[in-house]
């Protein structure tokens, strides 16, 4: 069900050090692809509490927060009080073998401690910087918090999200700080192959609004064409007919009529061949303009037999088709399996967990899950003991609350 956990090769990223300053989704999910494939990711958290996904109380496993066991595996874990001098100084020494710092406060947070990126970089000229935020760095709501929801609005997501005429509704998922993520880990790599060439790092920078933006294109290029917003439209695609869920005999079916050709297959299946010269249908323009009557006509003929009946006629003759799958369903059929994409991990204190695997694969350094999320602070001592300190001083500093580690069992 997982890649293996055993694979002698190291990932593409290793010797790659990543500290990772952020909490709930965007920011961790860029260091948890990061730590996928090789990178030493180490999460820095707060000693009270930790990242605030630990506290999401429901679902648990164990009595272990199960959103914050998804977005934290192969990563290492330190409580340090970043408010006092001697956190700071701790997170100092960290900085200094340091590839790349991921962080998503709002901004100016770390440049009041005396952490921004000036004081980072002229410990370590070659450091990445990776700030995420709600509205970025620069412009009028720079200062501005924000979340995943405020961002969907913001961007207009909402208003194309659900059926035609009713409320604005948010995404199932939280889109924003999913791609958020992805774009932060994207940019890293850039700012590493431009070090790798010159020595320099440099600041690296997105923000929900921007990865929500992003998610635009189709959207956007009927607003600047013609000046208008579209708005939603539920499962149909803005640009195509047919393309979009219709009903059968005892559920949903999608059908992605993308081209021409599968436009002719479509109606050959459905027993219409004379629609293939219906000036109503023609050509994807002729559908687009007459989708009041073709859609009904479709769904009328769909609901004559079972989904199953449908998706293997499609299949058979070529058709782009799928079912409606519950979350359920879609993590447990047998393609998500097969591509690895569900992890089984074994944690200390949930026990027996399972979360979604890397969407990308390479053929000679493939992800490999290694660890599960950490407990906070679980690498407390290891790394400070990398840092220099010796036992007396990490006793210390653990007895004055400025680091952390796990109660012993």
């Amino acid at each position: 069900m997982s890649e293996t956990n055993s694979r002698p090769a190291p990932g593409a990223l290793a010797g790659m050090r990543v500290l990772e300053l952020a909490q709930i989704m965007a920011g961790p999910t860029c260091g948890m692809m990061l730590a996928d494939l090789g990178a030493d990711v180490v999460k820095i958290e707060k000693v009270d509490g930790g990242d605030d996904a630990r506290g999401y109380r429901d679902p648990q496993i164990n009595g272990v927060s199960a959103p914050f066991l998804m977005l934290n595996r192969n990563k290492r874990a330190i409580a340090l009080d970043l408010k006092k001098p001697e956190g700071r100084e701790v997170f100092l020494r960290m900085i200094r073998e340091a590839d790349v710092v991921i962080e998503n406060f709002r901004k100016g947070t770390l440049e009041k401690l005396g952490l921004g990126y000036d004081v980072l970089s002229a410990i370590n000229p070659g450091l990445v910087y990776c700030a995420i935020s709600g509205y970025g760095r620069s412009g009028p709501a720079a200062d501005k918090g924000g979340f995943d929801l405020i961002a969907q609005g913001f961007t207009g997501l909402m208003s194309i999200t659900g059926e035609e005429g009713g409320p604005p509704l948010r995404t199932g998922n939280s889109i924003a700080d999913i791609n958020a993520g992805i774009l932060a880990a994207f940019g890293i790599l850039a700012a590493c192959q431009h070090k790798q060439r010159t020595g320099r790092g440099q600041i690296v920078e997105t923000s929900l609004i921007e990865a929500g933006l992003q998610q635009l294109y189709w959207h956007a290029a009927i607003h600047f064409a013609t000046g208008a917003s579209p708005g939603p439209s539920g499962s149909a695609h803005v640009l195509i007919a047919p393309y979009q869920a219709f009903p059968t005999q005892d559920g949903h079916i999608i059908i992605g009529g993308a081209n021409e050709k599968n436009w002719e297959r479509i109606a050959q299946v459905l027993g219409r061949p004379e629609w293939l010269e219906d000036p109503r249908y023609r050509l994807n323009s002729d559908r687009m303009g007459n989708r009041d009557t073709l859609l009904p006509a479709i769904a009328g003929i769909l609901k004559t037999q079972s989904s199953a009946h449908w998706l293997a006629a499609f299949d058979k003759a070529g058709v782009p088709a799928g079912p409606v799958h519950s979350v359920g369903e879609a993590l447990s059929h047998p393609q998500t399996l097969a591509r690895g994409m569900v992890v089984e991990q074994q944690h200390p204190e949930a026990g027996p967990i399972k979360t979604i695997g890397l969407p990308v694969k390479l053929s000679e350094t493939p992800a490999q899950y290694l660890r599960p999320s950490p407990r906070l602070g679980e690498d407390t001592r290891a790394l400070l003991a990398e840092c220099g300190y010796g036992e007396r001083e990490i006793a210390a500093m653990l007895a004055q609350g400025i680091v952390k580690e796990p109660a012993v069992a």
